[in-house]
């Protein structure tokens, strides 16, 4: 009986560790995934920002700091006007569109939900 009792006694310390380190890290997850609008027609997440005419360096640099536009624009090349944000909105500069998803349908379209929210957000529909 008293293994029973001493083994019990640090499970429920550990749990109470363990449950308070996967929300901490849920939270942070979800700081890092966040889009936010720093200013009218404009969306950053933690890696870069753009407004209705794309990824932009400057408001990267402005909104997100000098480091982080170096780091963006130091990867090679990529889809200024076609991105996704970290939380898995992606926006379409041609469309003036944002959705859910980055994913295709079978007639090779985007088919992911419009996002009202950001499309609004980011291109004033």
């Amino acid at each position: 009986m008293d293994l029973i009792t001493f083994t019990r006694g640090p499970v429920r310390l550990i749990c109470p560790a363990l449950l308070l380190a996967l929300t901490l890290s849920a939270a942070e997850a979800g700081q890092n995934a966040s889009v936010r609008s720093p200013a009218s027609g404009v969306l950053c997440d933690r890696y870069m920002c753009a407004n209705d005419k794309g990824v932009s360096r400057e408001l990267t640099s402005r909104y997100l700091g000098k480091k982080a536009a170096a780091r963006l624009f130091s990867q090679g090349e990529f889809s200024q006007t076609e991105f996704t944000f970290a939380n898995g909105i992606f926006c379409d500069v041609k469309e003036r569109l944002c959705r859910e998803n980055r994913f295709y349908g079978a007639d090779g379209k985007h088919s992911g939900a419009i996002s009202e929210k950001y499309t609004a957000q980011l291109f004033g529909k």
